[in-house]
């Protein structure tokens, strides 16, 4: 039964689950928990007076889809909310998402719902309660009559014994869970982890497709292996690969370019799946089948598909002819059963490695400590963008899940405070100057502005500098495109596309010239929407030349841009001379000049995300909308920072600067 300091509360309506955070290896710590991470969909269970809503992670109802689970839930007196995941064992009890996409009735497999937590019970708020506690309650209460209802086991074990037992008998990977850690819903905590298992085979190269519209040498890979003398496709693999190892296996791949595809029956290469069920229509180039290569893989679909391909290297040293698909023998026929359950390891003492989730979704007013430093947090339901109803409590949460990625586009550079503490529908104003406003532990930079005056401009070197600029009504972040470690030499060189009386398709066609134009002289870029109406578009200088040099270089390739575009693209500097015309902006290339940062948000409507974008997403249908406050962290989940080449070594100016002229003039 529920405890009597749970707080009394109302039902909860349409909530949405807590989420895990990918981390990439396991880890022992006493205060931590594992689970089997099953491979299928989450769900909730909403079961109040005899009704019941089993409801997906983004409310869609579960109820017909999966009915022998609805009507078992249906015949329970209680009344809770469960949250736990929906799959479809195979016999060994091991789940397969395959078997569960295609499942339409009893018939096709057996159908499970493993809970795994429990957030409302009989009239009681358990969500803040710690996560041993609601385990304890859910082990008490929920109903087990039925063997297609079952309780996910927890393990008190040491995590990385844990992993490889997983590995062993070829799950999915683990979840961890701090023990003491608060059910926050819709927010990806990092006091629940998931850590992966991912498998290799070695595979034949049977050609590689190219995306409509694409700029990359190519979009994926197609794979097989043989069976006999025939080749079987086994799915096509599009990520792992830089632009450097895709230039060497074009090199490699166009002497072996062939007429007929190589695969025993041809592949569908433009066929949807759940991740992108509209892909972007791709043509495929066949190849003579003699290059080898290996991938990793989360797991083989009933049709013998990858999922989850990710390239891992050519293998030279083995012929076409000898790849197979690789059959794992059963754990048991070759090693010693696993324990069951593990046993359980010595509990020590407290160790507090990892921070907690920063903000409880009710308390107005929160202190938290960040980075070593407290932090306040005040007037947390202010709403900040009203039309979408996000409040300063989202805020904070997002630049807390954001930080590790948008921090390296801040560390050491100095900030342009562009404060908003009345939210985006009220005047803002920028702040430069913290000298005796910042916190003691802030650190600052001494600088005089180009009109002689002295500022100390914020430095960040943490997440804390950044959730203090948060509590200010910072929506955005403002870096210098230099650190103060070479204040006068920039990381990367800007070209913004600032539109004014045109359409985002021309910004985009205008991005897509940029991209030819710098292709053309083998110079690297990286695009990100502004979170606004344009495309900003990073050159890597690796802080090798002054600003001067950058914004000269800027003109040269804007200048090149609008002879191919001038219908609608201006360089003029005043506003009045461009006639409505978009600006190819590259004086942002100057000291102290700031625009919004990668990951930053924007005071806009939506909650909008400057967002770095894959070159192939560049292209018409693409909307500033489409990457806001709410999806942004998935995003990052599962991309990870595109970004990260424009912080990388700088280009070699002079000779980009001669091929440009060579090439364009």
């Amino acid at each position: 039964m529920a405890p009597a300091k749970a707080p009394k509360s109302e039902f909860p309506e349409g909530i949405k689950p807590m989420l895990a955070t990918l981390v990439d290896e396991p880890f022992d710590d006493p205060d931590w928990v594992y689970e089997v991470k099953w491979d299928g969909y989450r769900a909730l269970a909403f079961i109040k007076g005899g009704e019941v809503e089993l409801m997906s992670r983004n409310k869609k109802s579960f109820n017909e889809k999966f009915y022998p689970l609805y009507h078992i839930l249906k015949q329970w007196n209680i009344n809770a909310v469960f949250d736990g995941e929906i799959m479809v064992l195979n016999d060994k009890g091991v789940s397969n998402f395959s078997s569960l996409q295609n499942w339409r009735s009893e018939a096709d497999g057996d159908l499970v719902f493993y809970v795994f937590d429990i957030l409302w019970y009989d009239g009681k708020n358990l969500m803040e309660l710690p996560l041993s506690q609601r385990q304890a309650i859910l082990k008490e209460v929920l109903p087990l009559a039925d063997d297609r209802i079952r309780l996910s086991e927890v393990f008190r074990a040491n995590g990385t014994e844990f992993f490889h037992a997983a590995q062993r008998m070829g799950l999915e990977g683990i979840i961890a869970k701090k023990a003491d850690s608060l059910y926050i819903p819709d927010f990806r905590s990092r006091e629940w982890l998931k850590i992966k298992i991912h498998k290799r085979q070695e595979v034949v190269v049977g050609g590689f497709t190219r995306n409509e519209g694409s700029t990359k040498l190519f979009s994926s890979l197609l794979l097989g292996v043989y069976e006999g003398d025939t080749l079987q496709y086994v799915g096509k693999v599009g990520t792992g690969f830089s632009v450097k190892v895709q230039k060497e296996l074009m090199e490699r791949f166009r002497p072996m370019i062939a007429d007929d595809c190589p695969f025993h029956t041809v592949p569908d290469y433009n066929k949807p799946s759940r991740f992108r069920p509209n892909p972007p229509r791709a043509d495929a180039i066949w190849l003579r089948p003699e290059l080898v290569c290996e991938v990793s893989f989360a797991e083989v679909t009933e049709d013998g598909v990858f999922r989850h391909p990710s390239f891992e290297g050519l293998r030279e040293d083995k012929k076409a002819r000898d790849v197979v698909r690789e059959k794992a023998a059963h754990t048991d026929e070759v090693v010693k059963d696993e324990p069951e359950p593990l046993r359980q390891k010595m509990i020590a003492a407290p160790k507090d490695k990892t921070r907690k989730s920063l903000l409880n979704p009710k308390d107005e007013t929160q202190v938290r400590k960040i980075c070593g430093h407290d932090i306040k947090f005040t007037n947390l339901s202010k709403v900040y963008w009203p039309e979408d109803g996000i409040t300063k409590r989202d805020l904070f949460n997002y630049y807390y899940q954001v930080g590790e990625y948008i921090m390296p586009y801040l560390k050491d550079r100095p900030q342009s405070l562009n404060r908003f503490p009345n939210g985006i529908n009220k005047p803002g104003f920028y702040q430069k100057n913290v000298k005796d406003k910042a916190p003691a532990w802030a650190e600052t930079f001494p600088y005089t502005t180009s009109d002689g005056e002295h500022k100390e401009f914020l430095v960040p070197k943490d997440e804390a500098s950044l959730l203090w600029m948060a509590s200010l009504g910072c929506i955005e972040m403002n870096p210098w495109f230099s650190r103060v470690q070479s204040p006068d030499y920039p990381d990367y060189c800007v070209i913004d596309l600032d539109p004014d009386q045109n359409t985002f398709e021309q910004v985009i066609e205008a991005a897509l010239t940029v991209k030819k134009v710098l292709d053309a002289i083998d110079v690297p870029c990286f695009c990100k929407t502004s979170g606004s109406t344009g495309i900003h578009i990073y050159i890597p200088m690796g802080a090798k030349y002054t600003y001067d040099q950058s914004q000269l270089f800027a003109r040269l390739l804007v200048n090149i841009v609008h002879r191919q575009i001038p219908g609608y693209t201006s360089i003029e500097r005043q506003i009045k001379n461009r006639k409505g015309k978009m600006y190819l902006d590259f004086l942002q290339n100057r000291p102290g000049a700031t625009i919004a940062g990668p990951y930053s948000l924007r005071p806009k409507p939506n909650a909008t995300v400057s967002m770095p974008l894959h070159w192939d997403e560049v292209k018409p249908g693409l909307k500033m909308k489409d990457y806001n406050i709410f999806n942004a962290i998935g995003r990052l989940r599962t991309e990870g920072d595109l970004f990260a080449g424009a912080l990388g070594e700088g280009i070699d100016l002079e000779k980009a600067v001669k091929k440009a002229k060579s090439v364009f003039q």
